[in-house]
């Protein structure tokens, strides 16, 4: 899903710069609040200060992920946590206010490939991209492309024969082969068509 959202983008003229989370020193969210006073996240000794500018310079950002246990990974949620630095978060009586600091206008898309059938079980993590996209400036963008049924790597893009094979070791109807080989395919076409917006 991501390289072909990739290759759109390349094929748009848009710079593209992957990030792997899982290879970067982030350090954990202790929701210390001088984020509030310094306008910066206070923590120091890893790699987010760099990450953060990145983030900041950025007309899109594109996340992606698989969805283990109705969510994002690890990694990425304590990426997601860092974002408070980003904004002012006022305490009053009936819930939170955000203000950003500086207000964005950025696409944001969100690449989630789950083994479970039921959307819902990708809700949660949706939801927070877009309360994410809502809070950061009225003109941001958000849009989420899931696939579903996705347990092992590449099976996205298998053929038809490959799936059933696939499908009888994990005790899944041969019939579903017929449903998922064109929403795949249908899939994949909507991911490099997502990147083609990102013209430059």
């Amino acid at each position: 899903m991501l390289n072909e959202l990739l290759r759109g983008a390349k094929n748009a003229g848009a710079e593209v710069e992957i990030v792997q989370v899982k290879d970067l020193n982030i350090k954990h969210c202790r929701g210390c609040l001088r984020c509030n006073l310094v306008k910066r996240c206070a923590l120091r000794g890893d790699d987010w200060k760099e990450l953060s500018l990145k983030i900041l310079s950025a007309d899109a950002i594109v996340f992606a992920s698989p969805v283990y246990f109705h969510h994002v990974t690890g990694d990425l949620k304590k990426v997601l946590d860092r974002f408070r630095s980003f904004v002012n978060v006022q305490l009053k009586d009936d819930g939170l206010i955000h203000t950003p600091w500086t207000v964005w206008n950025k696409k944001f898309v969100l690449l989630m490939s789950q083994g479970s059938s039921d959307k819902a079980d990708s809700k949660p993590a949706i939801e927070l991209f877009g309360f994410i996209t809502e809070i950061m400036g009225p003109d941001n963008s958000f849009k989420s492309l899931l696939g579903k049924r996705l347990v092992v790597p590449g099976q996205i893009k298998m053929s038809e024969n490959e799936l059933k094979d696939l499908y009888l070791k994990l005790e899944l109807p041969l019939r579903l082969v017929k449903k998922d080989y064109p929403l795949n395919i249908s899939l994949l076409k909507a991911c490099y068509h997502t990147g083609l917006n990102f013209s430059v």
